[in-house]
């Protein structure tokens, strides 16, 4: 990969990884850690990349898995500050005063609910998007996220 690719790649979808890293993380200098080292890594791994997804869903792929490693790596540090400015009628569910209710209750969602809704709402991936990564339909993504709203509102 040139140098010119990789510049044009990282302006292209740096912005939507670091987003979703952050709706995974919920902090900031982790998610920019996440999000460096996801790009590291999709530069390592260039020539494995099928095409049988967008580029950007397969960056969230490596982001998520680098998550995944983070948390792992970092279990007693689990408790990080949530700091999230909402718009539109879902962010309604995120006022201040409610935020760390909701962020439980979210937490002690069950999957596929909890990532589709994290994904949608905090990464701010199209139906499009989250159906590439969970390999499912556009319908799938969306019954799921409509679903997990109504089981945080339930709560």
């Amino acid at each position: 990969m040139l140098m010119s690719d990789f510049e044009e790649l990282y302006s292209r979808y740096f912005l939507n990884v670091y987003k979703y890293s952050y709706s995974l993380a919920k902090n900031e200098k982790i998610a920019e850690d996440i999000t460096q080292e996801t790009f590291f890594k999709a530069i390592k791994k260039i020539d494995s990349f099928r095409y049988n997804c967008s580029m950007e869903s397969w960056l969230c792929l490596i982001a998520k898995n680098t998550y995944f490693d983070f948390y792992e790596k970092h279990k007693p540090l689990q408790e990080f500050d949530v700091e999230i400015e909402v718009e539109s009628f879902e962010a309604k569910l995120f006022q201040k005063e409610q935020s760390l209710e909701i962020h439980k209750i979210l937490h002690k969602l069950e999957e596929p609910y909890k990532e589709v809704f994290s994904l949608r709402l905090f990464g701010e991936l199209s139906f499009m998007q989250i159906r590439e990564i969970f390999e499912k339909n556009e319908n799938w993504a969306r019954v799921t996220f409509h679903r997990a709203k109504l089981k945080i509102q339930k709560k």
